[in-house]
């Protein structure tokens, strides 16, 4: 028997692999050094752990090591990032394009660049969740220095042509950064072939640690220069200065190594899983897919179940079921999810939405009992409420 609650929140955090936590383990109690301890053999293994990370981070996403920053984080990456561009091309700028439906992490960094006079353009999305790509190209002025897209929504797991938006970054000679937490570790991800300047990933969105994550940092064609955020020490290339997280990076390294060896796996078994979850869901009437059917990451699906307000629902099942109705960085708001308006979604139907992830270690049983859970809390609420009375008598 599984246990439960059934945990299908995977785009919020997954659960560390207990390989990875044995990897970290020495680096607590045994391999304790700082990697910065440069004249004993406690800091020389410290470096050396730090460094082979760094080779496993790289390769993960083809980079090579030296373009990848450690950081406490993908939120602590995109700071970096906007704010480090922005400061460091002032002179040939002050104009950055980024998308509606980013994660708060780049939106209210760009906010908060726009009140120390930074021009931000914030692209719409169509129905489906993708950018049009006309019209990023006829945002971008003299003046732009960055076009920052993410790689995959974390809230609807639509991924965008990364591809296509950086030929027309690159013809511009503008930088591209993207958002790729949640997208690295779950679907191939390479900077070369899709022509990424700046990417930022996090740890415990596919299997590693809270706490860390990486700036990946194009070193030629073009070459990417920052302005750091963290002064102190000179850590990192100089951008991101700190006593690094050595158990962290470690296990972000053992991480990267088993997402390489696995991903392929891990796809071909959750994208049924997905498909079963989603499509018996939408077999209960009105009851709505959000985002592109096919352009989207393999273990997330988002949908609306009209005449129902998803936290309601979520409190008949909680117990049963641990998912959320959007980003875990905003679950205490009020609002409905900006993403889902963004995409013309009404309140109501944003009020209605929720959000499931699943992962490596999900498994069809769990499914199994997910979508009997569901379809029982969905026709026990509606059969209380009057709205879906009066839906109900419409028809008749």
């Amino acid at each position: 028997m599984f246990q439960q609650p059934v945990y299908l929140d995977n785009n919020a955090t997954t659960a560390c692999d207990p390989r990875v936590v044995e990897t970290m383990l020495p680096y607590f109690s045994q391999l304790y050094g700082n990697a910065a301890s440069r004249s004993h053999a406690y800091g020389w293994a410290a470096a050396e752990a730090v460094d082979y990370a760094r080779e496993q981070v790289a390769s993960l996403v083809g980079a090579v090591k030296q373009e990848i920053i450690f950081t406490s984080g993908a939120t602590e990456a995109i700071n970096l990032a906007i704010k480090g561009v922005y400061e460091m091309y002032a002179g040939k700028g002050n104009h950055i394009i980024t998308v509606s439906t980013e994660h708060k992490a780049v939106l209210d960094t760009c906010s908060h660049l726009a009140r120390k006079g930074a021009s931000i353009t914030w692209l719409p999305v169509k129905a489906d969740g993708l950018i049009d790509l006309h019209e990023l190209e006829a945002a971008i002025t003299p003046k732009t220095i960055l076009v920052c897209v993410m790689y995959a929504n974390n809230e609807t797991g639509v991924i965008q042509p990364v591809e296509e938006i950086s030929a027309i970054a690159r013809k511009h000679q503008v930088i591209f950064m993207s958002d790729a937490t949640q997208a690295v570790g779950k679907i191939p991800v390479n900077v070369q072939t899709s022509g990424i300047d700046l990417l930022a990933l996090s740890a415990h969105k596919f299997y590693g640690p809270k706490g860390v994550g990486a700036l990946y940092v194009r070193r030629k064609d073009p070459r990417v220069r920052l302005a750091a955020q963290l002064d102190g020490g000179g850590h990192e290339r100089g951008m991101r200065s700190g006593t690094l997280n050595v158990p962290g990076i470690v296990g972000l390294g053992k991480a990267s190594e088993l997402a390489m060896m696995e991903m392929e796996e891990d796809i071909k078994r959750i994208l049924p899983l997905r498909d079963k979850l989603e499509n018996a869901l939408l077999q209960l009437e009105q009851t709505y897919r959000n985002g592109h059917p096919v352009h989207r990451l393999p273990h997330t699906c988002n949908l609306s179940f009209s005449y129902l307000e998803s936290e309601v629902l979520m409190m008949t099942f909680n117990k049963k079921i641990a998912l959320s109705s959007g980003s875990a960085c905003t679950s205490a708001s009020m609002e409905p999810s900006h993403v889902l308006k963004a995409m013309g979604l009404s309140d109501e139907m944003a009020y209605a939405s929720l959000r499931f992830g699943l992962s490596r270690f999900t498994t069809e049983e769990e499914i199994d009992f997910a979508i009997q859970t569901m379809i029982e809390g969905v026709n026990e609420l509606r059969n209380r409420s009057i709205a879906w009375e009066l839906y109900k008598d419409s028809l008749s």
